[in-house]
């Protein structure tokens, strides 16, 4: 198991040689920011990127994101351009060095919450989504800024993309995410660069888009699309953890096993009755999974790719970018490593 943590470039509050003094901390997680969604990434702003990262010394492995363009998703005839400047993309991430690459597959919005500073019992504050709140929220009014989705849309450009995608049902999504992997992992397994497909956050359709890496029965079909090991999986714990039909510690123990888990998020959920959840510190009595089995699963299969802290609180009167601070990330990684630690240990006591 290599230890990652995700940094968000230069204006990130949290700084890298902070971010070194994490016990274990081998690789960075990060990417290109200032190229607009479907463009190619110069290879001099990478190498600027790895040359930052590894001044620190920290590993360049993992690029978390390369977005997948709206005309990719939407099966448009201009996706043949944008397909193949991600193509350029993955050949020049692997020219310097980057081992895995996470993208996602969800329409206009990214990951989705409706508060970003939940004040919790203990006095830090969280993300979170309150399905009540959602509900009240519509983003064709103008009035929604929230994380995950691109705010660079004006409120025209918005509803036309809404009005393209009043057109796309789940089965028409499937068939433009089978089209782009099979343009795409041919590539990627030339440069032995390995792509994980991030799960849909939360895992459910998000103001009538439609959503479809979101369960066990859509993660099998995904990776039969192409049935190759360079096309894998970015398994969260806390985006597919936050639909209680998942079993997460069942899933996290197949995909590892089949070897298609390249990179893990690994963050708590508390799940709540109506379906709204609460991110919570990673300590698995703080929320609804049992991160204890998940690291079980994964040491049992013998994990050897990436995995980061996800999302964390913010704790300690810290400020920043909600849900990347360095504190509770800093902890939610020796809580991990503590875990790997004792698993590793016990085995060598019972062999």
């Amino acid at each position: 198991m290599k230890i990652s943590f995700r940094w968000y470039g230069k204006d990130d509050p949290v700084k890298l040689e902070y971010i070194r003094q994490i016990p274990s901390m081998y690789s960075i997680v990060t990417a290109v920011y200032d190229v607009p969604v479907g463009e190619k990434w110069s290879m001099e702003s990478i190498l600027k990127l790895k040359e930052q990262v590894e001044n620190a010394g920290i590993k360049f492995d993992v690029i978390e994101s390369v977005p997948v363009h709206e005309d990719i998703k939407l099966g448009l005839p201009t996706r043949a351009l944008y397909i193949e400047n991600y193509k350029e993309n993955i050949r020049h991430l692997s020219k310097a060095g980057v081992k895995v690459i996470c993208y996602n597959f969800m329409p206009v919005f990214d990951w989705t919450r409706t508060q970003l500073d939940k004040a919790l019992p203990d006095g830090s504050t969280a993300l979170v989504y309150y399905k009540e709140q959602l509900e009240k929220m519509d983003p064709l009014k103008g009035e929604l800024s929230l994380p995950g989705w691109d705010a660079s849309y004006t409120k025209d450009q918005l509803a036309d993309i809404f009005e393209k995608y009043s057109r796309v049902d789940e089965e028409t999504l499937w068939g433009n995410l089978e089209y782009f992997l099979k343009e795409i992992i041919p590539v990627a397994e030339q440069c032995d660069v390995k792509m994980a497909i991030h799960p849909d956050d939360p895992p459910w359709p998000i103001f009538g888009l439609p959503r479809i890496i979101t369960n066990e029965k859509n993660l099998d079909r995904f990776l039969k699309l192409v049935d190759n090991k360079y096309n894998g999986l970015t398994f969260c714990t806390g985006s597919l953890g936050s639909g209680s039909f998942n079993d997460i510690v069942k899933m996290v123990d197949k995909y590892s096993a089949q070897g298609r888990i390249h990179f893990m998020h690994v963050r708590n959920v508390k799940l709540l009755e109506d379906g709204s959840f609460e991110e919570s510190a990673h300590y698995s009595p703080c929320g609804s999974l049992d991160i204890v089995a998940i690291m079980e699963a994964l040491h049992k299969n013998k994990y050897d790719g990436y995995l980061r802290p996800d999302h964390g609180r913010m704790i300690w009167g810290e400020t920043g970018r909600p849900g990347y601070g360095l504190y509770d990330r800093a902890l939610g990684a020796m809580y991990i490593t503590g875990i790997w630690e004792a698993l590793e240990k016990t085995k060598g006591k019972e062999g």
